[in-house]
């Protein structure tokens, strides 16, 4: 069993000392912890003949946001300013309608 420490007596650099001790042992049981884990499940799969494939197929990659779509609409002021066709149209581009421009004369 370890030792009781009085953290009311320690001074502020014992008590930093202290805590990155602490954190420190942490990890290191957590880590323990893991690999006594992952141990237990990988001989329980080697008995039974399954792979973590079988058990937890990979999810499909969800859509959303974070693909990125071709530029359907370009500014030909400034080839870097692009629209994909979706959600606001930029400034540019409603500054461009508004002076008579049609949508199909940007077009990449």
């Amino acid at each position: 069993m370890p030792s009781v420490v009085n953290v009311d007596k320690l001074s502020l650099k014992d008590l930093n000392d202290l805590e990155a001790k602490v954190a420190k042992a942490k990890a290191n049981a957590r880590n323990k912890a893991k690999g006594d884990v992952k141990a237990k499940i990988d001989a329980i799969l080697a008995s039974s003949g399954f792979t973590i494939a079988d058990l937890y197929p990979v999810a499909r990659a969800v859509r959303g946001r974070g693909t990125n779509k071709a530029a359907k609409f370009v500014n030909p002021d400034n080839r870097s300013e692009t629209w994909t066709g979706r959600g606001r149209k930029p400034n540019w581009l409603v500054a461009k309608l508004g002076k008579g421009a049609k949508l199909q004369d940007f077009a990449v």
